[in-house]
């Protein structure tokens, strides 16, 4: 576990020093961050990037299953790649099992470079628990795209119903895609040998927009959770205001003690997460049985009900903002390659506070009372999930 301790302010130029050194890379400004809501805002985006493509694609995700979105994906990147571009794409083995081998052939059959992240290989039995659950998607080094987002039907629409999840994906211009685009080569290259670079890959990226940003690569096979020291330093560093909107929200006991030390010092602590519509109902009931404390302490915990919750962002102080695949849970933190993009702007944070306020209008608050006062089968569950918060 990690020790953090508070020694400066999100507004500090040492906290923007820090986040750069520690877990890095270091902040590069002249970047454009657009803020893509829901499937019907993120698919055609991405799919317009993909079908734009003259040069390069680079794809990296965890869930690819079969149906109506999946088979556009799959259509898309085939016929760049029979266009002639270099096209690479990434899927996680246990997170594609819902993906017929067709679209595979496909792709391969079109000449996409498609490789499986740690299939089911003997050699591969130590590290199987090890997944990428990165999102990350860089068309010809100019564009990148990052986020919640698996390719799946769920994420169609607009979070209309509970077949239908709520989540959010981001554009990203400018010469922070350099660093997206290292982070998916560099597992590219761990996985296969091959390092790709020059123009194709690494364009020179004029800036294009006034954002500060870096993308905090966390592979678990480093020995280093750079996403979890980002979300401590993060907590630690907050004066005013903590927004979290998370899909897994399992905090361990420094996170946990970082929070309370937040609300102690009169930061106002807000977080959502999912309601009873949730795919894996064992990280809910892992989740709260950890509620006590922070309600006590007067944070805020909000369920969302309409559908599943799958966002994954923290703002802090209304300036500093993290998006991408990391969840608040051991797994993210300790066993899963990850990706986050954090931007230091206010403009932006301004615009998830105000879909995080949006998101509150379909959540329901749970009070410290109410959780005291939760039936002894959901605590025996709570309990029982707990012994295996480690791999949640």
């Amino acid at each position: 576990m990690r020790k953090i301790e508070r020694s400066y302010s999100v507004e500090s130029p040492q906290f923007l020093r820090s986040m750069g050194a520690v877990p890095g890379p270091g902040y590069v400004g002249g970047n454009q961050v657009r803020t893509l809501l829901n499937g019907d805002e993120i698919f055609p985006a991405m799919l317009a990037a993909i079908r734009s493509a003259e040069r390069s694609i680079n794809f990296e995700t965890y869930i690819y299953w079969s149906g109506e979105i999946g088979g556009e994906f799959t259509e898309a990147l085939s016929a760049r790649a029979r266009a002639g571009v270099r096209v690479h794409v990434l899927i996680d083995w246990a997170g594609s099992q819902n993906m017929e081998q067709a679209y595979i052939d496909e792709m391969r059959d079109s000449g996409v470079d498609v490789r499986y992240y740690h299939p089911l290989r003997w050699y591969h039995l130590a590290r199987m628990n090890n997944r990428t659950h990165r999102k990350l998607l860089i068309v010809d080094g100019e564009v990148g795209f990052t986020g919640g987002v698996g390719i799946s039907d769920f994420w169609l629409g607009r979070a209309q119903d509970p077949d239908h999840w709520r989540d959010t994906h981001f554009e990203v211009r400018g010469p922070v895609v350099g660093q997206m685009q290292a982070a998916f080569l560099d597992t590219w290259s761990d996985l296969t040998g091959k390092v790709w670079h020059g123009d194709d890959y690494f364009p020179a990226l004029e800036p294009c927009g006034d954002v500060l940003a870096q993308l905090i690569n966390s592979p678990a096979n480093e020995g280093f959770e750079a996403a979890y020291v980002m979300y401590l330093m993060a907590l630690a560093a907050a004066t005013r205001s903590i927004h979290l909107a998370m899909a897994y929200f399992i905090p361990d006991e420094e996170s946990e003690r970082l929070l309370l030390d937040a609300l102690a010092r009169g930061v106002r602590v807000r977080i959502i997460v999912p309601g009873r519509h949730m795919d894996v109902p064992v990280v809910r009931a892992a989740s709260r049985a950890r509620w006590g404390p922070l309600l006590a302490g007067g944070g805020e915990i909000h369920e969302y009900q309409p559908t599943m919750f799958h966002n994954k962002i923290l703002v802090v102080d209304g300036l500093w903002t993290s998006v991408g695949s990391t969840n608040f849970d051991d797994r993210s933190f300790k066993l899963n390659d990850e990706a986050n993009l954090t931007v230091y702007d206010r403009e932006f944070a301004e615009r998830q506070i105000a879909d995080f306020e949006r998101d509150l209008e379909h959540t329901v608050r749970i009070t410290h009372e109410a959780w005291l006062r939760r039936p002894l089968s959901e605590r025996v569950r709570e309990r029982l999930a707990s012994l295996v918060r480690s791999q949640l």
